[in-house]
């Protein structure tokens, strides 16, 4: 049979390859968590999930920056997010800490995973609907990327405290349920893609930044620590704030 014209095959720009890339190496630095996790270097675990997360925050702008958004582009950073932020960091605590309670611990992890599941799912849902604009000034439930943070609290802790501190594996099980909980839940929760803040405050802002990075990699585990409390602390905010509209 003779080839239609529309059959015709479409010349693509490489560039326009771009954003896949981006999902397709964040990817790979998730599953590179998990080869060192299962190693016992649980510092290299989670600065590649960290570095999974940045790519992810990447790719969605390169394709809009790009004009190449695609159906097939959505679907493979959905993927990539479950394997990244649902699967990787369950896993990372599974091996760090929940082995001694290896049922209780592996429940943990098939409750978080499956949070993560679900929220991505309503997101993706959501992302097609109209009514679902609230999603774009802040978001509903917290977001893979930031569960994936959140959950590896207990560790930033036990490392910045040189395991002084260091939970016991019930409730790490139980910060583990929590975090996939704050996931599915119907809490707003702080889109820092769009705060917006006075052109005369930008300057203190950048260095503010620049601050925050140098302290990341000096104090990476305390960082961590503090800027994950802070970031629950917006939750909290938001929460008690949709409570007074409510009354």
């Amino acid at each position: 049979m003779a080839r239609q014209p529309d059959d015709a095959p479409r010349d693509l720009l490489l560039l326009k390859l771009l954003p896949n890339l981006v999902s397709i190496l964040a990817l790979c630095a998730g599953l590179t968590a998990l080869r060192f996790a299962v190693a016992g270097n649980f510092t290299v675990a989670v600065w590649l999930v960290g570095a999974a997360a940045a790519l992810d925050g990447l790719d969605g702008r390169l394709a809009r920056m790009l004009k190449s958004e695609s159906a097939i582009g959505a679907e493979l950073d959905s993927l990539c997010d479950f394997v990244n932020f649902g699967v990787t960091p369950a896993l990372i605590l599974y091996l760090w800490d929940l082995q001694s309670e290896s049922d209780l611990g592996w429940i943990a992890v098939l409750v978080y995973a499956v949070c993560c599941m679900l929220r991505l799912a309503r997101f993706n849902v959501g992302s097609r609907l109209v009514g679902e604009a609230a999603e774009k000034t802040s978001f509903i439930g917290v977001p893979s990327p930031a569960g994936a943070l959140l959950v590896l609290v207990p560790l930033y802790a036990a490392f910045a405290t040189d395991h002084a501190v260091h939970a016991p594996p019930l409730l790490v099980a139980a910060w583990m349920v929590g975090i996939g909980a704050l996931m599915i839940s119907r809490v707003r929760t702080p889109s820092l893609k769009r705060i917006k803040i006075a052109t005369d405050h930008a300057r203190y802002v950048l260095v503010g930044l620049v601050a925050g990075a140098a302290a990341l990699v000096t104090y990476p585990w305390v960082t961590l620590l503090v800027l994950c409390l802070a970031y629950l602390a917006g939750v909290l905010f938001l929460f008690l704030q949709s409570l007074r509209r409510v009354e």
